[in-house]
């Protein structure tokens, strides 16, 4: 994953109100796509809320300071009351992971500013930053993964044939195997700091190009 606390101290306390911050926008993102497509449930359940406290499991949240690897509160829909269910279950499942992905885009525009013009940036400030702009995009990234109960796997679901009904009941039944196994290997580090390293290039370069700005990177 790509936080590392223990390698510094300070990552942690700059990481915290990211970590909150996407959490937080990533799990009503979810609830409020559902509350426009009519399901009443996400507002019944309070989820239709930007304080984090409705949407951080505490568990997951210590889990995701101290391993690099938690989770929040899942939001709880009721597709039936959608028009059309199945693109209505992809819109929800995308709702989040396109947050932390425009979350991230706002705040890069913030931190190339702030890099391009300051004349003296605040240190702290700038981490923090930066932590939002990476610990979004790695929530993006990591959710698209197509492995139960990720948000990739609610996006390729509807597709699947009803007849292979079987393999969808068995791959969400050993889903969260799956993806234990898979974090303890490369390729989930591998795949999240490629994916965010070119991101995060590409958008200071937009910035950049916007702006007439150079920015040289380490």
């Amino acid at each position: 994953m790509p936080w590392g606390f223990w390698q510094d101290p300070l990552y942690m306390l700059y990481s915290l109100p990211a970590i909150l911050i996407g959490l937080t926008l990533h799990e009503f993102a979810h609830a409020y796509a559902s509350h426009k497509l009519g399901d009443p449930t996400p507002q019944m359940t309070g989820r239709l809320s930007l304080n984090p406290l409705k949407h951080i499991d505490w568990m997951g949240f210590i889990m995701l300071i101290l391993v690099g690897f938690g989770w929040a509160k899942p939001v709880v829909i009721n597709p039936t009351y959608f028009k059309h269910r199945k693109s209505g279950e992809i819109i929800v499942s995308l709702a989040g992971v396109f947050t932390n992905l425009i979350t991230a885009f706002i705040f890069s525009f913030v931190y190339f500013l702030i890099i391009a013009f300051a004349t003296s940036p605040n240190e702290i400030l700038m981490n923090i930053l930066w932590q939002i702009i990476i610990i979004n995009l790695a929530l993006m990234l990591f959710n698209l993964i197509p492995i139960p109960p990720l948000d990739g796997w609610h996006v390729v679901k509807p597709f699947i044939k009803v007849r292979n009904f079987r393999i969808i009941w068995n791959f969400e039944r050993f889903g969260f195997i799956i993806l234990i196994i898979l974090l303890i290997t490369p390729f989930v580090s591998t795949y999240l700091r490629t994916g965010i390293d070119y991101i995060v290039r590409a958008f200071l370069q937009f910035w950049a190009l916007i702006f007439g700005q150079p920015i040289i990177f380490q």
